[in-house]
């Protein structure tokens, strides 16, 4: 019996190929086969402030005012951020904030909801 991946979205354990996809049939949730391979292979865990284990999709809390460099918006405590991606780099989400637009945020000052 071949081993297929979790789903990223819910954590499902019944996923299903369909042509060059994975799918859920809990969430409905699909994604391409190969960006499913490149998470088995990098190996790296991102973690939240409460060492959380993140994946790709999940919805997060900032837990800090952060600034945003070169403006004078700021990101407040218990922004609710929906939908991140998980990047390798100094700032690891890539996200996008409601009345700020695409941001990198760091790991460490979220939280998963």
């Amino acid at each position: 019996m071949v081993n297929l991946p979790k789903c990223p979205q819910c954590n499902s354990e019944y996923t299903y190929e369909q042509d060059a996809f994975f799918v859920c049939p809990e969430c409905a949730h699909e994604w391409l086969k190969d960006s499913a391979e490149e998470v088995v292979d990098a190996g790296k865990t991102f973690k939240d402030a409460n060492g959380n284990v993140l994946q790709d999709g999940d919805t997060v809390t900032v837990i800090k005012d952060l600034k945003v460099k070169g403006s004078s918006l700021v990101v407040k405590v218990g922004t609710k951020v929906k939908n991140i991606k998980l990047v390798e780099g100094d700032h690891d989400i890539d996200c996008k904030i409601d009345g700020i637009g695409a941001m990198k945020l760091k790991s460490q000052f979220v939280k998963k909801i």
